[in-house]
């Protein structure tokens, strides 16, 4: 990181640590390793953090934890700057590297020379965009401050009633189970937005827009089922779960669904819109990045109904 700021009148009077702490967002440790192995200038001058300033002081602080990355050609780089990187990341790949992915994660296939910082996750079979920091001091100011907005888009089963609108329903970990959420009164709140993009009357499913206002684990699964419409593809939660068996009604109302899980061969979520707050690059304009819906979704849907799909991605830029 480098960063050269103007106190501004409400720190006038007040010590410099302050200032790190209020104007760059910087934490108690990162403000410590500034001032251990890095710059901390005011006026041109070394100064201690206990050092008082005063309106129209500059301070300049330089400190480089930075990992260098050399990106496998294979992934798709959406845009990359010293502190963060931005990829689409694939159906089927883990963010993290675990037990049985310790060589084809996210993390591992960007060859990083020191820790990286994923500032968001996606579940192994969501695709879609991710924010990747590449130091501490952007991962927590990101994470902080950021102020994300995220939207997915997924392939559910049946029609949205009404179209669009707002689930407001808490969730909680199913009881007898270490994976599944369920809605439950005594769970955490839990809302999300929707809106429906384009219904595919030839297979009876639509293309839902979901944007989050809370982050819960596996919340559009859920609150999308909660409505009566799983999505395509969800082992977990659809009508052709093993762990989670669909009950009779279930079955009755959608028939045999197993055609259209297996085309999809994956719970059919993308999270395709990522906006945020660059409090790190002096940007005065938010960022926005849009990721085009994967094929395996896309097959999913008639010619017709692609070419809504289209034209709502491209509205969206």
């Amino acid at each position: 990181m480098k960063q050269d700021i103007i106190v501004t009148s409400e720190y006038d009077g007040l010590p410099l640590r302050s200032v790190m702490s209020g104007m760059l967002f910087m934490s108690s440790t990162m403000i410590k390793k500034a001032k251990l192995y890095g710059i901390v200038e005011v006026n041109g001058c070394h100064q201690i953090i206990k050092y008082i300033v005063h309106t129209g002081d500059k301070v300049h602080i330089e400190y480089s934890d930075d990992a260098r990355m050399d990106p496998e050609k294979s992934l798709d780089i959406i845009y990359q700057c010293p502190d963060y990187i931005i990829v689409n990341k694939p159906s089927g790949m883990v963010t993290h590297p675990t037990h049985g992915h310790l060589d084809d994660s996210l993390i591992t296939l960007l060859h990083a020379d020191k820790p990286l910082h994923p500032v968001m996750r996606l579940d192994r079979e969501t695709s879609g965009l991710i924010m990747i920091a590449t130091n501490g001091y952007a991962h927590n100011t990101m994470q902080k401050y950021g102020m994300f907005e995220k939207r997915y888009l997924a392939a559910v089963y049946g029609v949205m009633d009404p179209a669009e609108g707002v689930i407001d329903l808490p969730i909680a970990r199913r009881p007898d189970s270490v994976m599944i959420r369920e809605v439950n009164p005594e769970g955490r709140e839990c809302i999300t937005e929707y809106k429906t993009v384009v219904t595919d009357d030839i297979n009876n499913i639509s293309l839902v827009e979901f944007h989050l206002l809370t982050g819960r684990c596996h919340q559009i699964r859920v609150h999308s089922l909660s409505q009566g419409h799983p999505l395509i593809g969800d082992g977990l939660y659809g009508p052709n779960s093993i762990d989670n068996p669909a009950d009779e009604r279930s079955l009755e109302i959608w028939g045999d669904t197993s055609g259209l899980d297996s085309k999809a061969g994956r719970v059919a979520l993308h999270a395709y819109y990522l906006k945020f707050s660059d409090r790190l690059n002096d940007s005065t304009e938010d960022r926005t990045f849009i990721s085009p819906l994967p094929e395996d979704i896309r097959n999913l849907f008639s010619e017709k109904s692609l070419v809504r799909i289209d034209e709502f991605l491209s509205e969206a830029h």
